[in-house]
């Protein structure tokens, strides 16, 4: 859901210049800021978009828009794959924003999908996770519009999609826990619940049903993601590992048990090695 929350927060934002929370929306102070605000949300790339908010926040310390630049900040090292600067700066976001659930959701998926099972502080970290996972829902409840263009379809839409990014961040913390049982009914719940279901979580689902001991219903959801045509050769490759897993236990009679590692992609260096439980991010979506 990477490429969600870039896209959400351009797609929010770029008009209004609004946050995700509950606070007063910013506004710019002089024609010069209002450029640079503009300038972070017309650059064309993650690299771009970080440089035009660093720029924002160098040269008006006291703006309005610092939690919204920050906010983009993280959001765009997320879209880079840089987990260490994603904390960072959605972590600055809340410093500036306590209320910000899309920092919030930035942090649980990040802290979650980054815990491994043998962590000596694992538990520590996904209490952490879930705790902003469950702020974030809470908040969602009745969060108001971010920016008043968007129609309620599309707000109901992307607060589906927010909300599934927490259970999905659920989910990955039950994998890192073994219970895969678990895993199972969050990523179902992630899928069933989006507004657009997002390839990448439909992959894990599958993957926690062949830890769970369940190949028939890995199956079904696999043949979903590699019917789909415009999902990124990545995500499609691990989608035909994971059933190919899936049909040999199912045909041997020997359904895999929980704590049996997931069959890595051959070839593919951003796929995850046995016993992680991260498929490769979508690279092509366009949910908002």
């Amino acid at each position: 859901m990477k490429r969600m929350f870039i896209a959400a927060v351009l797609m929010c934002v770029a008009a209004g210049g609004a946050l995700f929370s509950q606070q007063k929306q910013p506004a710019p102070k002089s024609q010069a800021e209002l450029e640079a605000v503009q300038a972070v949300f017309s650059a064309p790339s993650a690299d771009e978009r970080i440089k035009a908010a660093d720029n924002l926040l160098t040269k008006f310390a006291d703006t309005d828009f610092k939690a919204l630049a920050l906010q983009v900040m993280a959001a765009s090292y997320q879209e880079k794959n840089d987990y260490e600067k994603t904390v960072i700066y959605a972590e600055r976001t809340l410093e500036a924003d306590p209320k910000n659930y899309m920092a919030m959701l930035m942090l649980a998926t990040g802290i979650a999908q980054h815990t491994r099972e043998l962590d000596l502080d694992r538990e520590e970290k996904l209490a952490r996770s879930e705790k902003y996972a469950k702020s974030a829902l809470e908040m969602l409840k009745d969060a108001p519009k971010p920016n008043p263009q968007l129609t309620d379809q599309q707000w109901e839409g992307a607060k589906k999609d927010f909300s599934a990014q927490a259970h999905e961040s659920f989910g990955l913390g039950a994998m890192a826990r073994k219970k895969y049982d678990v895993a199972v009914t969050e990523f179902k719940t992630a899928v069933e619940t989006a507004g657009t279901p997002d390839p990448a979580t439909m992959v894990r689902l599958g993957q926690a049903y062949n830890l769970n001991g369940k190949p028939d219903q890995a199956v079904i959801v696999l043949d979903k993601v590699i019917a789909m045509p415009d999902v990124s050769p990545a995500i499609k490759q691990y989608a035909q590992a994971q059933k190919v897993y899936a049909t040999q236990s199912k045909a041997k009679g020997n359904a895999p048990q929980p704590g049996t590692p997931a069959a890595p992609v051959q070839g593919d260096q951003s796929a995850p090695k046995p016993g992680t439980t991260t498929p490769p991010a979508q690279g092509d979506s366009k949910k908002p």
